[in-house]
């Protein structure tokens, strides 16, 4: 059994010039103003229109990220409807096979401490799991079968693409205080990261 922290990969190589660039060009189709555009202009452009909630340009450029999380996460993941979704599959993925150590893998709770009882009995209950799990497979069940013991704390990958409008909508909910403690906590890292990236866009929340 293997535990491990959540964490995530930015898979699309992110020009913040060329994305800018790329929604004032689309935004000032509207107004036919593309005679304004210069240096700086796009900073400004986008700012003022995300301050008038005209989002929708924003829809024009996307962001691909690969979250590695408990699939909890994801099942809260997957509710954002304007989206692309692929997911390791736990029907086709024989986590007893050498390519995954011969082992699952789980993410470790945010919310409690190693020395936790809480903690301890959660470990025990995923060691016993996996004992199941294995014996399953030996037995002969296949792993579409043996999956349905599986809990929301297995390990899982996710590759999640999101126009940038989404990915506002996304973080407004799942960085919230009410937000799930898991899904918060790996989704306070990207947004933070994003922000340095990408500050015009992201910076307001």
């Amino acid at each position: 059994m293997k535990i491990i922290k959540p964490y995530y990969i930015i898979e699309d190589d992110i020009d913040p010039k060329r994305m800018m660039l790329a929604i004032e060009k689309a935004g000032r189709t509207c107004y036919k103003s593309e005679g304004r555009i210069g240096d700086g202009s796009a900073e400004k452009f986008i700012a003022n229109i995300i301050k008038r909630g005209h989002e929708s340009v924003l829809e024009h450029e996307k962001i691909t990220v690969r979250f590695i999380c408990d699939r909890g996460v994801t099942h809260e993941l997957v509710r954002h409807r304007i989206a692309s979704y692929s997911q390791e599959s736990t029907r086709y993925c024989n986590y007893s096979q050498d390519k995954f150590g011969n082992e699952l893998t789980f993410i470790k709770p945010c919310f409690w401490n190693e020395e936790d009882e809480q903690y301890k009995l959660w470990q025990d209950t995923m060691q016993y799991i996996e004992n199941m799990y294995n014996k399953l497979i030996a037995s002969g069940a296949k792993p579409e079968e043996a999956r349905s013991i599986l809990p929301n704390s297995l390990k899982t990958e996710i590759v999640v693409t999101m126009n940038l409008r989404q990915w506002r909508h996304y973080f407004r909910l799942r960085t919230a205080p009410v937000a799930h403690p898991q899904i918060r906590e790996i989704s306070i890292a990207l947004l933070n990261e994003l922000k340095e990236k990408l500050p015009v866009i992201f910076g307001d929340i």
